[in-house]
C-alpha cells in the first residue's frame, strides 16, 4: 500500500459517520437502506459517504436491482492495518 491510498483511506475515516459505516459492515454486507435508518441524514448523504469509502477502497459496492450492498473490502483493510502497525 503506497502513503496516497493510506491518507485516501486516513481522510475517508476522519467522519464519524463513516466510522460508524465501516463499524456497521464489519458485521456483513448491508444494502444501504438499512445503513440509511441508522443515521439521520438524507439518502444523498448517505450516498456521498458510501461513494468516499468505495473510492478509497474500504468498501466493495454491488448493485442488485434498485438496491446498492456494501461490504467491507478485507484485503484493503489489512493491507491498511499492515501500513500501521510498521509504526509499531
Amino acid at each position: 500500500m503506497n502513503p496516497m491510498d493510506v491518507a485516501l483511506i486516513c481522510k475517508a475515516l476522519g467522519d464519524t459517520n463513516r466510522l460508524e459505516i465501516i463499524r456497521m459492515l464489519s458485521d456483513g454486507e448491508k444494502c444501504g437502506c438499512k445503513i440509511l435508518e441508522r443515521f439521520e441524514i438524507t439518502q444523498p448523504t448517505l450516498s456521498h459517504h458510501m461513494k468516499t469509502l468505495v473510492e478509497c477502497g474500504l468498501v466493495n459496492d454491488r448493485k442488485e436491482g434498485k438496491w446498492h450492498y456494501y461490504s467491507l473490502n478485507c484485503e484493503t483493510v489489512k493491507e491498511f492495518v499492515m501500513y500501521l502497525e510498521a509504526f509499531v
